[in-house]
């Protein structure tokens, strides 16, 4: 269905687009094709809000853009490309929390997450969120902790990322429970097992723990944000139970090869903001999971330098080698 009203929305989008370049040319923008560069492959939640915010983005900016899926060894293929390519705004990057992640993640990053880009902005944010099957006797955090600890060796956790060790590691250790961290390719292979019982918690993105929760078949916990989410305000944050969890979400923004000039910047970030502005991006931005978050360029870099720090601290106390 959404991916229909992609088809439909780019025809209408494609039939304008020869009064869009007459007004950008009038502004003396560039008429080129913006290069998005998604570092996930098509259907990943990154690739789906690209997709998204990429009309009204054409909108605002009077300029065509094409989406490219670059995957591979976390994003770093794709960011890559972008950071090797002329500041100029014609080659941007749908970045996320793993770039941040990169280098405590992986021992070889051909690229560094703070100094070689321009952050433009970041734009949405969505929590993980702690689930165990419905039928398990525990019904929130410290149920669960109990549960573990009156279970030593019978609790199994699963991850498929590095979000998701972090946030695994962390609730062991600040809950003080022993349990078996088993590690998955994907989180969805961790969700089956849950389902099948091999498992007795993992922790999900919020679209995919929306659906499972809303199906019966899982009980959510709590999500790993510092706040609820406006998305599940009836889930608890964990640190309503576990004051020493240090808050996790996953954000999406925008980057481009540093050395971008202010003015373009500032440019991309109002086409941005005036997308995940649209009532109609924002309904569907929920239906993955994510909520708009806005931070300003001014800002916007100083946050990833501040994750990178982050992730290096936890990744450090999860025991995460890179790879």
């Amino acid at each position: 269905m959404i991916r229909r009203d992609f088809l439909k929305r780019g025809a209408v989008a494609v039939a304008g687009w020869p009064l869009i370049q007459q007004d950008a040319w009038a502004q003396g923008l560039s008429s080129q094709p913006i290069r998005l560069v998604v570092p996930f492959s098509p259907g990943s939640a990154t690739d789906n809000i690209a997709r998204l915010l990429t009309r009204e983005m054409q909108l605002a900016l009077g300029q065509p853009i094409v989406v490219e899926n670059r995957p591979g060894a976390q994003g770093t293929v794709g960011a890559e490309a972008v950071a090797r390519s002329a500041p100029d705004g014609n080659t941007l990057l749908v970045a996320s929390v793993s770039l941040a992640a990169a280098p405590s993640t992986l021992k070889s990053v051909p690229f560094d997450p703070v100094a070689d880009f321009t952050t433009v902005g970041l734009f949405a944010s969505t929590p993980l969120v702690l689930v165990a099957r419905a039928d398990m006797p525990a019904t929130n955090v410290a149920a669960l902790i109990a549960y573990a600890r009156a279970h030593p060796g019978k609790i199994s956790a699963g991850y498929g990322s590095s979000s998701s060790q972090v946030c695994a590691a962390q609730l062991i250790k600040v809950g003080g429970f022993d349990a078996l961290l088993v590690p998955y390719k994907s989180i969805p292979l961790a969700t089956n097992d849950l389902l099948g019982g091999t498992l007795q918690f993992t922790f999900l993105d919020l679209g995919s723990a929306l659906a499972q929760v809303k199906s019966g078949r899982l009980r959510a916990l709590a999500v790993t944000t510092a706040q609820r989410s406006p998305l599940a305000p009836d889930w608890p944050a964990m640190a309503e139970s576990l004051r020493d969890f240090e808050p996790i979400d996953a954000w999406i923004g925008l980057m481009a090869p540093k050395g971008l000039p202010g003015p373009v910047t500032q440019r991309l970030y109002s086409a941005i903001s005036r997308a995940v502005a649209d009532a109609d991006v924002k309904a569907k931005m929920a239906l993955q999971g994510f909520a708009p978050a806005l931070v300003a360029p001014e800002q916007a870099g100083g946050y990833v330098e501040a994750e990178v720090r982050k992730w290096s601290r936890l990744c450090r106390q999860a025991g995460i080698q890179p790879e």
